[in-house]
């Protein structure tokens, strides 16, 4: 089966280059046309429905990602995410005349996309092709924004669940459900990054590990985006960081969360858990690469070599490393959990800043709180005037003078920059779970 979607999705991007070259009404494109439809044939004779999505530059197909297919189609894949399309589903019952007015459509005018393009399929009769954005179903019209944000961080808390279930248990994972998360997010860090951050910066009182991992995943591929990385750089930093502490999670959740002090067993068990991580993710490499090997590993090595594991000879972290000790790190300290203090965004700063130079890499660390600010999104504070307000965007040229909306009293509601508006400052940050909890209505 897998050979045949091959062939066909091969055919179909070669009918497209055709067009491109010499029109949909040469004889040339004819012919392409009918070995495309031939091969199609072929897929759509032993199932229902075809779907094709596009992670990263590669093509994919249910579990398996076309990593050589996608070399060699790399232009012609560029030039469909330019166009805003990551995924094809072809249905039963296709007709040669649909495949040759979709491929019309793939060749024609860029404006064509600014609208929506299923929308000028159905207008042209061709009702057994939909394409657009990922999904992570196969459901037609089940977009996986449907419902916001909270609907897309507690979806991908559900799949990373059970990833990290199947990586524990030894079974196979699927990569490409797990990339159309992790890529969703992306799109909605770049669409709606305030909403997403917020949902990670107020948490529950009770957080399980792989929420903890999601949310490090989450930081790391906002604060590599904009460090400059490329989105399929991105990706792969998002999966790594998100089993950094794989092998935490077979570890006792009674050591784990024991309120006493560790004994010396106890605590050179929770160190050994990157070792293990290591090792689980080997397992993985030729579905998820070596970059989860690496950061599992090196996550909490520390920017000077000083952490662990042990090593008879000093290296410097991976940059990816860095990156999702940084982010793990800040998430620890500020996410509330029953068994030790909360922590206020400006105490997690400070913490953070006494091991800079040693724990984490200075230039990093700097960027990374320009970029998260000190007060995060969704902070709720209180003003030197008494007045309350919720953090709604960074000022990277002053991190402690976010941009805020002051709620209360209401007869001051409004938008503030701090940095525009010297007299007003942030006297102190409001526990979101204790006197800050009636604002989260805001």
């Amino acid at each position: 089966m897998l050979a045949k979607v091959e062939k066909a999705f091969k055919e179909l991007l070669a009918c497209f280059q055709t067009a491109k070259l010499y029109g949909i009404v040469h004889p040339m494109f004819q012919k392409s046309l009918d070995k495309s439809y031939a091969a199609f044939e072929d897929v759509l004779a032993l199932r229902q429905e075809m779907i094709i999505g596009i992670v990263g530059d590669e093509l994919a197909f249910e579990k398996e990602i076309f990593f050589d297919l996608g070399k060699l189609l790399r232009p012609a894949i560029l030039y469909l995410k330019e166009r805003n399309i990551e995924r094809f589903a072809f249905y039963r019952g296709l007709s040669k005349d649909e495949l040759g007015k979709f491929v019309g459509v793939l060749v024609g005018p860029k404006e064509y996309f600014k609208a929506d393009p299923q929308m000028l399929l159905a207008h042209l009769g061709v009702k057994n092709i939909s394409i657009g954005k990922l999904k992570i179903n196969d459901q037609k019209d089940n977009d996986f924004f449907t419902g916001g944000q909270l609907e897309l961080y507690n979806s991908s808390v559900d799949r990373v669940s059970q990833v990290l279930s199947s990586v524990l248990n030894s079974e196979k994972i699927d990569p490409l459900g797990l990339k159309f998360s992790l890529n969703n997010i992306i799109d909605g860090l770049g669409t709606q990054r305030q909403e997403l951050l917020k949902l990670i910066t107020v948490k529950r009182y009770d957080v399980e590990i792989y929420v903890h991992m999601l949310n490090v995943s989450i930081f790391a591929m906002y604060f590599s985006s904009r460090l400059g990385f490329e989105k399929d750089d991105i990706l792969d930093i998002g999966v790594a960081a998100l089993f950094h502490d794989i092998g935490k999670l077979y570890i006792s959740r009674k050591t784990l969360h024991k309120p006493d002090k560790l004994s010396e067993q106890e605590f050179s068990r929770i160190k050994s858990h990157t070792v293990l991580g290591a090792e689980f993710m080997f397992e993985y490499v030729d579905s998820l690469g070596i970059l989860p090997v690496v950061v599992s590993f090196e996550h909490h090595l520390k920017y000077d070599s000083s952490g662990y594991p042990r090593l008879p000879l000093l290296r410097k972290q991976h940059i990816v490393s860095s990156i999702v000790a940084i982010c793990d790190v800040y998430d620890a300290l500020s996410q509330r959990r029953g068994y030790k203090q909360d922590y206020s965004p400006d105490v997690v700063y400070n913490i953070m800043n006494k091991d800079k130079g040693s724990s984490f890499d200075p230039e990093l660390l700097d960027k990374f709180f320009r970029v998260m600010g000190f007060w995060p999104i969704g902070s709720v504070v209180a003003l030197n005037d008494g007045s309350i307000a919720l953090v709604r965007d960074e000022n990277e040229s002053d991190i402690r003078r976010p941009k805020i909306e002051i709620v209360s009293p209401v007869d001051k509601k409004r938008l503030v920059d701090l940095t525009q508006e010297t007299a007003l400052s942030i006297q102190r940050y409001l526990n979101p779970w204790k006197e800050g909890k009636e604002y989260l209505s805001h």
